[in-house]
């Protein structure tokens, strides 16, 4: 499907970068390389960036075929810098990527295929394989691939509810505009605090879109990759993530709420016991997974010994966010 001069977009692309002049210009060249797609537009939102980001992106516009557009957000963040991307893009589809991935020719023709054949769908979203810098350590399994933001819930598509409240990584979202209009834009209430090394709004908006009615849909089709971070290459940035994620998630309690055990927030039941705010069960976790890693350890399967002392930080995080918002 090409584009002639002019053209409505049918789908916007927004990109929020910051101080990633580096890296920016080939995430741009990559969506702007797309094969069989309706429409579209892209555009990218400087968050404030005190690097060459302007001129990277600016340079780019004029061999663009109109598609391209910068924006600048002073506000920082890039939930502040996606909703002034939905504040200005035309389409009826915007879709999300950020500016250090290398989007598959094919990406916005998938997402819009998605939208299409699933009107129920109010959110679309794919895989997301890493570009990696260095050879991967041994120990960095799929298990492991959560702190580096990529994704893979396999080669089936399904549903994204209530049932399966999966997360699509907004690295490789996209939505309808009216579900924005119905639910809001992305809350800068769950940006990263500072000193931590993840947030939650993307999970956030999916799970308002999710309690209210609506639902998503992955598709494996809609794929692109990431570069993976050197520093992310260490366990030192996977226990911290870990740790942080489990406070981050906690965010997203309301008043009188607690976690169930698919880690959908549920009105807490009169008489159901919790500790320092957390159910039972966040506990018992904890201990089997710090259980699991001793003895992982005792028997030499040091690979195994970190996975579950991960899995114990983020549980051990969830207690100290709960704890802070009873305490707040």
């Amino acid at each position: 499907m090409s584009q002639a001069a002019g053209d409505a977009p049918v789908v916007s692309v927004v990109m929020s970068t910051y101080n990633r002049a580096a890296l920016v210009g080939d995430a741009v060249r990559s969506v702007l390389a797309q094969q069989g797609a309706p429409p579209y537009e892209v555009l990218i939102v400087d968050n404030n960036s005190t690097d060459d980001t302007r001129a990277v992106v600016e340079a780019l516009i004029p061999d663009s075929g109109g598609r391209l557009r910068y924006l600048f957000e002073p506000k920082q963040g890039v939930s502040h810098g996606r909703n002034a991307g939905i504040a200005a893009a035309r389409g009826a589809y915007i879709a999300f990527t950020d500016d250090d991935v290398r989007t598959s020719p094919t990406w916005v023709a998938a997402i819009y295929r998605a939208f299409v054949e699933h009107p129920w769908a109010e959110f679309v979203g794919g895989r997301i394989y890493p570009r990696w810098p260095a050879p991967a350590p041994a120990w960095l399994t799929r298990e492991h691939w959560g702190p580096l933001a990529l994704v893979d819930y396999g080669d089936e598509p399904f549903r994204v509810d209530l049932e399966r409240p999966v997360c699509i990584v907004s690295a490789n979202l996209a939505a309808r505009r009216t579900a924005f209009d119905r639910v809001g834009m992305f809350d800068p209430a769950h940006q990263h605090e500072p000193g931590w090394v993840t947030a939650s709004e993307d999970h956030e908006w999916e799970l308002r879109v999710m309690r209210s009615g609506g639902a998503g849909y992955y598709s494996p089709d809609i794929v692109l990759d990431a570069d993976v971070q050197p520093n992310r290459l260490g366990k030192a940035y996977h226990r911290k993530w870990r740790y942080d994620h489990g406070r981050a998630v906690t965010r997203l309690l309301g008043p009188g709420e607690t976690f169930d055990a698919r880690m959908l927030p549920v009105p807490n039941r009169p008489g159901r016991p919790v500790l320092l705010g957390a159910a039972p069960w966040v506990y018992r976790q904890l201990a089997e997974h710090a259980l699991r890693a001793v003895l992982a350890l005792a028997t030499g399967r040091r690979d195994g010994a970190f996975l579950h002392e991960c899995l114990a930080r983020e549980s051990l995080g969830h207690i100290v966010g709960v704890a802070g918002r009873r305490r707040a």
